[in-house]
């Protein structure tokens, strides 16, 4: 496995589990069917993808938490080194 992909893994993988409990306990106190649009408008959505969406913010928003922790564990020497690349 590469350097980014294993890296990639110690972000996404984490913060899936994370999500998935997440994802149990809002929903175990908030009926789907119940959220609202924030002008108070029901989304019109069915209650899997009230979950599915949910789940994917949730992932997605532990996984910048993830990452930021990745980054915050480097050394200087391994920021350093890391090279960048111009577009």
């Amino acid at each position: 496995m590469n350097r980014f992909a294993r890296r990639l893994a110690i972000v996404v993988w984490p913060a899936f589990l994370v999500a998935g409990v997440l994802e149990i306990a809002v929903f175990a106190f908030v009926d789907p069917g119940a959220v609202r649009a924030p002008d108070g408008r029901p989304l019109g959505l069915s209650d899997t993808a009230i979950y599915s969406l949910a789940f994917f913010v949730f992932w997605a928003v532990v996984s910048m938490g993830c990452l930021l922790a990745l980054r915050l564990a480097c050394s200087a020497e391994e920021i350093n080194a890391e090279t960048i690349v111009d577009t």
